[in-house]
């Protein structure tokens, strides 16, 4: 007797102690509930212009807590009545729908129906993964139970509605909301709840995007459902199964300057962290004007469309591409940026991330590198042919744009004119190596060759950083580091981060004022006269590549620079005689006129240690005010041109 005794206390200890290890094995890795006090639900990040216009939204799951207190009634009550009718009388399980689950998963031999309460569902969505095992089951009640202790029944149900997954990327009944029916789910009728009601079922199948007719089935079965339990009259009943789904004409975030935002994204997740920025509900204001930004997609639209009507009459069918970025010359914010033509067909970024030669578009950081070691614009070059030692002991004879030479011309209309010949003995007489590292300084980041083919904008460089050396000068020789971010705010509104201007001075104010003077010319005097429909100052330069495979126009005013590059993806001719001039210049004009039409007028600067005086373009002589062909032309003091002899 005594060892039967002894033998069931042993076997009572080891059933025991099985059990209890069981129960820890399965308990020990469960996250704590407490967790939740500090729980951060996943919320969107909103990208906004600088204008206060919604550009996007960023966002690991589509989510946007709300309070119960705001969820209508009808939304509640019809997903208690088909999620869990004894959600506010159970203790976070039912043992009744789980001994109906039992049986019914015993008679299929499988999984075929869970029983969950609200309660356990939020434990899964919140703790624990989907697959369906007598473990997780298990593990899923003891977290529900102990979030029963914790919270309240109103807490518990909050959180379930602004989590559980419903369909079509929403997380939530508010992005639910307005995911389906374009509005906050505060402002949702009778109908509209219940469909919402009936989704966490299966929200992709009976998702309204996916399946309009089988969503709609499901809502009146909800419906129904209320109407049997007396939760709505029958009036009620009646217009709510009768009401069309009407879904909200516009079921995605708005899609305004899509290249922009993804240059945004791309600096913000380096900065900030993809964390952070998918998932911390932030307020990110960018630097975009939405108004410019319509113009430079406007202008850039229309000029590819001449441009290929002209290129169809040549029987050329390629497809023409383009790229528009706009600057604040003082502060280097970016106001516009369009990298293509077709998002929807192409989100590659044409105005950061192609590198394509410029062109005589070059040529200013050339002159402007001359200007600053003590020449002058009425300096002397010489417009004739000429041979310089290659490679392989060949011989390298540059050749003008346009047939014949000029003889000896002054720096400037060597400039207005775009002359090759006079750029690279101009290089020559400084050194290739001394323009790299000028143009390096003035924010040209990709790599140069350090040869005289330099000069004729054989390197490749971004439209960004070409267009940023360009407001070097009309920013008194300060360059500033081009951004897409004013500040970026949490989600209490709190700024988190502001970027940190980067500016530095890499030119004198003289040299940066004069070559504002002569890049004036080339709108005054020369390839860019397109642009004096334009009645405020202005300055500028054409750019364009052998066989006229690339087409650019960048310029400034004194207060916006922006740039501009037409051509093919893959580089092929756009036809003869689509210059910079042609292809890019009106595109230019176009965004300008709509992008100083509400500044003030505004000069270019004028330095103290400068003067200005009539020069003859050709000779470089000073001529009386009134001489016809003369220029004003500026130059430090002690440095004007004199009276011909």
């Amino acid at each position: 007797m005594r060892k039967l005794i002894f033998l069931l206390i042993l076997a009572t200890g080891v059933l025991c102690g099985v059990l209890v290890g069981g129960f820890l094995a399965l308990i020990h890795d469960l996250p704590p509930i407490r967790a939740l006090e500090s729980y951060q639900p996943s919320a969107i990040t909103r990208v906004n212009s600088a204008d206060g216009a919604l550009l996007a939204e960023f966002f690991a799951e589509r989510r946007q807590p709300v309070p119960l207190a705001v969820i209508p009634e009808a939304l509640r009550k019809g997903l208690l009545i088909t999620e869990d009718r004894n959600f506010y009388h159970h203790s976070g399980i039912d043992f009744k729908g789980i001994a109906r689950a039992i049986v019914k998963d015993i008679r299929a031999g499988r999984f075929v129906e869970g029983a969950s309460t609200i309660t356990q569902q939020l434990t899964k969505t919140l703790f624990l993964t989907p697959k369906k095992t007598l473990g997780r089951k298990l593990r899923e009640a003891f977290l529900a139970l102990q979030l029963e202790r914790r919270y309240t029944k109103d807490e518990i149900l909050e959180m379930y509605l602004n989590q559980i997954y419903l369909g079509s990327g929403a997380y939530g009944v508010e992005m639910a909301a307005r995911r389906y029916f374009g509005k906050s789910v505060q402002d949702l009728d009778l109908a509209q709840c219940a469909l919402i009601a009936g989704l966490p079922q299966a929200p992709t199948r009976y998702s309204p995007l996916v399946n309009p007719k089988r969503a709609l089935k499901r809502r009146n079965l909800v419906l129904r459902q209320m109407h049997r339990a007396g939760l709505i009259n029958d009036r009620q009943y009646q217009r709510a199964v009768a009401r069309p789904l009407e879904l909200a004409p516009s079921l995605g975030p708005p899609r305004k300057a899509p290249w922009f935002v993804d240059y945004v994204r791309r600096h913000l997740e380096k900065r900030l962290g993809a964390d952070l920025l998918y998932k911390g509900g932030l307020t990110v204001t960018t630097t975009l004007s939405l108004p410019l930004q319509q113009a430079a997609e406007k202008a850039l639209q229309h000029g590819l469309g001449v441009l290929e009507e002209r290129m169809r009459g040549h029987h050329i069918t390629a497809e023409p591409q383009g790229a528009l970025v706009a600057l604040d010359v003082h502060s280097g914010a970016i106001l516009a940026m369009v990298g293509g033509r077709d998002y929807a067909r192409s989100s590659f970024n044409r105005a950061v991330d192609a590198r394509r030669q410029p062109g005589s578009a070059f040529k200013p950081i050339v002159f402007a590198a001359a200007i600053e070691q003590g020449f002058s614009q009425n300096r002397l070059v010489l417009d004739a042919p000429v041979a310089f030692a290659g490679a392989g002991g060949r011989q390298w004879r540059p050749q003008n744009f346009s047939d014949g030479y000029l003889g000896e011309i002054t720096l400037r209309r060597a400039l207005v004119l775009s002359r090759n010949i006079p750029a690279v003995r101009l290089l020559d007489t400084l050194g290739p190596a001394a323009v790299v590292s000028f143009a390096h300084r003035l924010g040209i980041s990709s790599p140069l060759a350090h040869d005289l083919s330099l000069a004729l904008g054989t390197s490749e460089v971004s439209l960004l950083e070409l267009t940023s050396a360009y407001a070097v000068f009309a920013n008194a020789g300060r360059s500033v580091a081009p951004f897409g971010v004013q500040e970026v705010a949490d989600a209490r509104g709190r700024v988190i981060w502001r970027p940190g201007r980067r500016v530095s001075a890499v030119m004198s104010r003289a040299g940066a004022a004069i070559m504002c003077n002569m890049l004036q010319g080339v709108i005054q005097e020369g390839t860019g006269r397109r642009a004096r429909v334009i009645r405020r100052p202005l300055a500028g330069k054409t750019g364009t590549t052998n066989d006229y495979r690339d087409a650019l126009f960048v310029g400034f005013s004194p207060g916006v620079a922006a740039g501009v590059w037409v051509g093919c993806d893959t580089p092929r001719s756009l036809g003869p005689g689509e210059t910079g001039a042609r292809a890019a210049l009106p595109v230019w004009v176009a965004f300008m006129q709509r992008a100083l039409a509400q500044r003030s007028y505004e000069a270019f600067d004028i330095p103290d240690d400068t003067i200005q005086a009539f020069m003859d373009p050709v000779s470089g002589h000073a001529v009386p005010a009134g001489t016809p062909g003369a220029v004003r032309a500026l130059f430090r003091k002690g440095h004007g041109p004199s009276a011909q002899r």
